[in-house]
């Protein structure tokens, strides 16, 4: 059965080039939901000494998650989609059911900019930032790692 939600916001992404059909590839999913859980852990590891570093982890770990979506149904985001097309592709497929777990993402990734493109105006990011953002990547892993045995690739 094919995944229907979502499809027609995946197909307008497609034509205005934020997103790019790829073979569709499971192997490759794994490989990148494999990175995005070692970033994890690795960002709980150095939070104390490097949060900064670790936010920069964190976020990754979530967008890989995400990205790996995408790749098991041969769609990836392009340098036109970025980072927010990797988020909207997702969302639209998955919320409803799954927003509430998705929703962080964005903040996560608005976040990850103040800290790479640091302003006077920004607060530093703290190690229990960080902690207390674990949680919610975590969350997202274990969404994008469900969904791949559901979620078929784009026809």
């Amino acid at each position: 059965m094919r995944w229907q939600q979502g499809r027609e916001v995946l197909t307008d992404m497609i034509a205005r080039g934020e997103l790019e059909r790829v073979p569709a590839s499971r192997a490759h999913a794994d490989h990148l939901l494999g990175q995005a859980r070692r970033h994890l852990t690795s960002a709980g590891a150095i939070a104390a000494a490097d949060p900064a570093g670790a936010y920069q982890l964190l976020y990754d770990a979530a967008r890989k998650a995400l990205a790996a979506v995408l790749e098991n149904q041969g769609v990836r985001a392009t340098s036109r989609g970025g980072h927010i097309a990797v988020r909207d592709a997702v969302t639209a497929q998955l919320d409803p059911p799954l927003g509430g777990v998705l929703r962080p993402f964005d903040r996560l990734r608005r976040r990850r900019n103040q800290v790479e493109y640091p302003s006077g105006s920004a607060p530093a990011v703290s190690a229990e930032e960080v902690e207390r953002d674990v949680p919610k990547v975590e969350q997202i892993l274990d969404v994008a790692a469900q969904v791949l045995d559901r979620m078929s690739p784009l026809s």
